[in-house]
């Protein structure tokens, strides 16, 4: 009933019950796909677990060793501290490279949804990143970072 108000408000009343009977059919059709698609899923993914453990298939699955880049405590600490530096630095930044830096690289949202929360031009923004990365860039190559 919802989706009829919704897209079809403004139709003449004798139309509403077709539309609604095509709607509610859509809807049911829906349904039983995504439930298919799902039972599809946890049947193969069912077929990596036994049936004596309750733990999660994908944590069964192998890992390679060699994917964790900061195996050892002494990097995982220059990590740590590398990163403490970068966000000293990102502070520094004028106010607004610093809030397009962040939304654009830390919260990943694109350039359009950038300028709709910063209210401004994609350019500007474009412009306030490309700043911020050199001025970041240079930073911590006087540091003596180089990433």
């Amino acid at each position: 009933m919802l989706r009829l108000a919704e897209s079809y408000g403004g139709r003449p009343p004798d139309e509403l019950p077709m539309l609604f009977q095509r709607i509610l059919q859509n809807a049911i059709r829906d349904y039983y796909r995504r439930s298919k698609v799902r039972s599809t899923w946890t049947t193969l993914l069912s077929s990596f677990s036994s049936d004596e453990d309750d733990s999660d298939p994908l944590e069964t699955l192998p890992t390679n060793p060699e994917d964790n880049r900061f195996a050892t405590p002494h990097d995982h600490l220059l990590q740590s501290q590398t990163l403490g530096i970068i966000e000293k630095e990102i502070e520094q930044l004028p106010p607004r490279q610093r809030e397009a830096f962040v939304l654009r690289y830390w919260e990943e949202l694109d350039i359009a949804e950038t300028a709709a929360i910063m209210g401004c031009s994609s350019g500007s923004v474009k412009t306030h990143c490309s700043r911020a990365t050199h001025a970041l860039a240079t930073a911590l190559k006087a540091k003596g970072i180089e990433l």
